[in-house]
């Protein structure tokens, strides 16, 4: 396991609620996180499989946690990098990657600025993160910057259209004007970290897959939504027909994303 750390300056504090690394260090190896987990790697591997690409990879993995994202690209014997602002969580994937006998390499930093070059990485996964950064639109630049061309990115975070959420544990949370999150946020970082999951960043920020769509279309890159990059096939056949109706009409896609708790998407940069 080799170890690094983001020596560009940042304002992030590394630090963390004890309660917090407690319950991810536990979650993370629960079967639910792990099949989420497996449901992203699968997701990717289809698309690399679909455009035969089949070689070696340089990986990036941001906001890699405790590692179980980062190990399952580690044990296919690609090139894996994670990064993580968490330094209690980061120390948890070290030891852990090191009594597998994976060899990556875990970073200390921001996804604001990420410390590798441009166009090193061939797939790049930030899974739960850009809800949790102010600076969301520098994340999605640097993501753009490090992935070669034709690399992949998958995103997963909040999604603004569905009521349904798991932020905070609050009911419709989503749907709260501007100016009541505002106040929760302060009330999650000062007196009541419960209400966000004792998160040392809680989630701040709200998507949409268009707004997402709109922000990689000006850098340049192709997107697919959820309804795009499903496991078709596997599907019984009456999902199957539900899908490709939501495929085919965009009154049923957006009604499909307004059912869905979160938002997942993929991103590929053009050559």
């Amino acid at each position: 396991m080799k170890s690094n750390s983001n020596n560009q300056q940042n304002t992030f504090d590394h630090s963390t609620h004890k309660q917090f690394v407690e319950y991810y260090a536990k979650e993370s190896l629960s079967d639910s996180t792990i099949n989420r987990m497996q449901g992203i790697f699968n997701c990717i591997n289809r698309n690399l499989e679909k455009r035969r690409i089949n070689q070696k990879l340089s990986i990036a993995d941001i906001g890699c946690g405790a590692g179980v994202m980062s190990m399952m690209w580690a044990k296919q014997g690609h090139d894996v990098h994670g990064l993580d602002v968490n330094e209690a969580l980061l120390a948890i994937a070290g030891q852990r990657a090191h009594e597998a006998g994976f060899d990556i390499e875990f970073c200390l930093g921001s996804a604001t600025k990420l410390p590798w070059a441009n166009e090193t990485m061939d797939v790049c996964i930030a899974p739960e993160l850009l809800e949790h950064v102010d600076e969301w639109k520098n994340c999605l630049t640097e993501f753009a910057r490090i992935l070669k061309p034709n690399g992949v990115l998958f995103i997963s975070t909040s999604n603004k259209l569905c009521p349904k959420q798991q932020e905070f544990n609050l009911p419709f949370y989503s749907w709260y004007p501007a100016v009541v999150k505002r106040y929760c946020e302060n009330l999650a970082r000062t007196t009541r970290p419960d209400i966000a999951g004792y998160a040392k960043y809680p989630a701040v920020n709200w998507f949409s897959y268009y707004q997402l769509r709109k922000e990689f279309l000006d850098m340049g890159m192709a997107s697919f939504d959820r309804f795009d990059i499903i496991d078709y096939n596997n599907k019984p056949s009456y999902q199957k027909i539900i899908i490709k109706f939501i495929r085919n009409n965009q009154v049923l896609r957006w009604l499909g994303h307004v059912a869905s708790p979160g938002l997942s998407m993929l991103a590929i940069k053009k050559s």
